[in-house]
C-alpha cells in the first residue's frame, strides 16, 4: 500500500542554529476507503452503475462500448496512481536536496562560530598573559625600568639584568601581537558566520518551498491511490460481468466485497495486535531500565539489541541489528563515490519494528530522496530523529501524531537507494545532522 503523508521542515540562523520551517497541513482530497456500490466517488468522474452494466448486456454494441469505457477507466486510475507516485518521489527528492543544502549551511555556520569563539578565547588568554608580563616588568622597575635595573650593579650583573629585561619585553610584545592576531581572526570568522547565516536563511526558504510542493504531490498521490482502491474492485467485477457472458448481480458483488472487507479488517486487527505487543515490550524494557535493570543494547560491533531497549533516560534503541555503516563520509554502496552518510545503518531484518527513540511529535512522513520512505520526529531541546528506507506500506504513524519512547512507528524495508533491508537512523541538532552513536551513548543507549 502506498502511503505519503504530510511534510514539515525549517530554519533559523541564530545560535544554536535551528531549522525551523512552519508546519504545513494540506487536507487529503481523496475518497474514504469504503466501497459504495453503484455510487460514483466524491470528486471523481462518473462511474458506470450496475444498472448501466446490466442494461448494456442486452445490446452488443452497447456492451462493447461499456467494456471499452470500463477498461479505459481502470487504465486511467492506474496511470493516475503511477504518475502521482512518480511526481511525489520526484518532488520528495527535490525537498531532500534543498533540505540537505540547508543542513550543510547550518553545519558550516556552526563550525565558523565555534572557530570564532575558540580564537576569541585564545585572544583573551594571550591578552591576559601580556598583562601579566607588563605587570612583572613594572614590578622590576616601576616607571623607569632601565634606571632601576642599572642602580649600583657591577658590569656582569648589569648585563644579565638588561638581557633578561629585553627578553621579557620581547616576549610581552610577541604575546600582545598574537592576541591582536587572534582577535582579528575571531572577528573575521564571526563575519563569515554571519554571512553563512544569511545564506542559511535563503536555503531554508528554498527548502520550505520544496517541502510544500512535495506535500501537495504526496496528497495527490494518496488521493489517486484512494480513488483507485475505492473503485477498482467494482469496475473489475462489472467488466467480468460484461465479458464472461454471465450475469453478476449486485448482491453477488456485495457478498464478495463483504468477504474482502472482513479479510482486511482481520489483517488490520492482527497488525494492531503486533503493534500493541511491540509497545508493551518497549514499555517493559523502559521500566526495567528506570528501576536499574540492565536493558541497554550492546555496543557497536556486538550482535545488536532489540528495538525499544533503553536505560531509563527516556531514550531507547530505535531498531535491532549491528551497525553496518557508520556516520560520516563513506564510499556509497551504489554510487561508488565518497558521499556523506547522515546517520548510521543497522542490519535490521525485513519488516522488523522501528520504534520512536524518545517521546516527541511526528513532523514528516513521506519520501525523502535516497533515504526512501522516511519518518522524522521532533523531540524536546530542538533535537530530531529520523528513520529511513521504511518498507512500502510500513508507516505506522502520521504527521502531527504524538509518540512515546518505544512506540512502533514503522517497519524496516529497503526503499530508496538501498541494497537490502536495514534501518537508517539519524539525529539532527541545531539544524545539522550529528553522529547518533555518541549522542545515544550519552543517554545510556548503545548500538
Amino acid at each position: 500500500m502506498y502511503r505519503l503523508v504530510t511534510v514539515t521542515r525549517a530554519s533559523d540562523h541564530r545560535r544554536p542554529v535551528r531549522l525551523r520551517l512552519a508546519a504545513t497541513v494540506l487536507a487529503l482530497t481523496g475518497l474514504v476507503g469504503t466501497v459504495v456500490l453503484d455510487a460514483p466517488s466524491a470528486g471523481a468522474a462518473a462511474y458506470p452503475s450496475w444498472d448501466d452494466v446490466l442494461a448494456a448486456r442486452s445490446k452488443e454494441s452497447a456492451k462493447q462500448d461499456q467494456i471499452t469505457e470500463i477498461r479505459g477507466i481502470i487504465a486511467g486510475l492506474s496511470t493516475r496512481v503511477h504518475d502521482a507516485q512518480a511526481e511525489a518521489e520526484r518532488l520528495g527528492t527535490a525537498f531532500y536536496e534543498a533540505q540537505t543544502a540547508a543542513q550543510d549551511a547550518a553545519a558550516k555556520e556552526q563550525r565558523l562560530r565555534q572557530d570564532a569563539e575558540e580564537h576569541a578565547e585564545t585572544a583573551e588568554q594571550s591578552a591576559a598573559q601580556a598583562g601579566q608580563l607588563a605587570a612583572q616588568m613594572a614590578r622590576s622597575g616601576g616607571s623607569d625600568v632601565t634606571a632601576n635595573v642599572i642602580g649600583d650593579q657591577d658590569a656582569s650583573d648589569l648585563l644579565y639584568s638588561l638581557g633578561a629585561l629585553s627578553k621579557l619585553s620581547e616576549q610581552a610584545e610577541r604575546v600582545e601581537a598574537q592576541a591582536s592576531a587572534d582577535a582579528r581572526v575571531a572577528r573575521s570568522l564571526q563575519a563569515q558566520a554571519d554571512r553563512a547565516a544569511e545564506e542559511l536563511d535563503e536555503l531554508a526558504q528554498a527548502a520550505q518551498a520544496r517541502m510544500e510542493e512535495a506535500q501537495a504531490a504526496s496528497d495527490r498521490a494518496q488521493a489517486a491511490y484512494d480513488e483507485q482502491q475505492s473503485n477498482k474492485a467494482r469496475l473489475d467485477a462489472q467488466l467480468a460481468s460484461l465479458t464472461s457472458g454471465r450475469v453478476r448481480s449486485e448482491q453477488e458483488f456485495a457478498k464478495g466485497e463483504a468477504i474482502r472487507k472482513a479479510a482486511e479488517e482481520k489483517a488490520a486487527r492482527e497488525a494492531a495486535a503486533r503493534a500493541a505487543r511491540a509497545a508493551a515490550a518497549a514499555a517493559a524494557a523502559a521500566a526495567a531500565g528506570s528501576t536499574g535493570g540492565s536493558s541497554s543494547a550492546p555496543s557497536s560491533g556486538s550482535s545488536g539489541g532489540a528495538a525499544g531497549s533503553g536505560s531509563g533516560s527516556g531514550w531507547v534503541r530505535p531498531a535491532s541489528g549491528w551497525i553496518t555503516s557508520p556516520y560520516g563520509n563513506r564510499v556509497h554502496p551504489i554510487y561508488g563515490t565518497v558521499i556523506k552518510h547522515d546517520g548510521v545503518d543497522l542490519g535490521s531484518p525485513c519488516s522488523s519494528a522501528i520504534v520512536a527513540a524518545a517521546a516527541g511529535t511526528v513532523d514528516y512522513v513521506g519520501w525523502y530522496g535516497g533515504y526512501g520512505n522516511y519518518v522524522r520526529i521532533s523531540h524536546a531541546g530542538g533535537v530530531q530523529t529520523a528513520y529511513g528506507h521504511i518498507v512500502a506500506g510500513g508507516y505506522r504513524v502520521s504527521k502531527g501524531q504524538q509518540v512515546s519512547a518505544g512506540q512502533l512507528i514503522a517497519l524496516v524495508g529497503s526503499t530508496g537507494n538501498s541494497t537490502g533491508c536495514h534501518s537508517h537512523i539519524e539525529v539532527h541538532s541545531g539544524g545539522a545532522t550529528i553522529d547518533p552513536v555518541p549522542f545515544f551513548a550519552a543517554r545510556g543507549v548503545s548500538f
